[in-house]
């Protein structure tokens, strides 16, 4: 197999752990990055994995979803409410089932993988998506057999990594 890696970097959007007992169950930011690993077996004409000039429509998603939003967990009771006090002039909200930095390297792996495997013909894929908050935690989403379908998610705890 022959991978290749991409980062989006300084991407600001902010979330909150609802679930946790400490500060970070407040709405708070970061600066995040996304890293992409592809992976082939064979590479295109011109010895890529992946042209990485041919993949704005990763970049495109990024700005349009998350770039300046506020990602709640899907389950989180105060979202409507939050979102509803100034509406879309206030609130870019994008929802998840999980905002941690796991559930969104989870979140990115299930969303991406498909736009590039249809871009490539099928040819490439993605091996692992890692989520770096600010420049001080990490989390990463990996599949260990690139045949291997993805699991169903399951409700996990959220956690404050700031």
């Amino acid at each position: 197999m022959i991978t290749c890696k991409k980062t989006y970097s300084d991407i600001p959007w902010a979330h909150r752990q609802h679930l946790h007992d400490g500060h970070c169950a407040l709405i708070h930011g970061h600066n995040w990055s996304i890293t992409i690993t592809f992976g082939c077996s064979e590479p295109d004409q011109n010895g890529f994995v992946v042209d990485f000039g041919k993949l704005k429509l990763l970049q495109d998603w990024i700005s349009n979803h998350l770039d300046h939003a506020c990602v709640f967990n899907e389950e989180d009771p105060m979202r409507e409410a939050l979102v509803k006090v100034g509406g879309h002039a206030v609130w870019k909200p994008y929802v998840v089932k999980n905002c941690s930095s796991e559930g969104m390297a989870r979140h990115f792996f299930e969303v991406f993988n498909p736009l590039v495997e249809k871009s490539s013909n099928g040819r490439a894929f993605i091996i692992a998506v890692e989520v770096d908050e600010d420049s001080k935690n990490s989390a990463s989403y990996t599949i260990t057999d690139a045949t291997a379908e993805v699991t169903p998610w399951s409700s996990e705890s959220a956690r404050c990594t700031s």
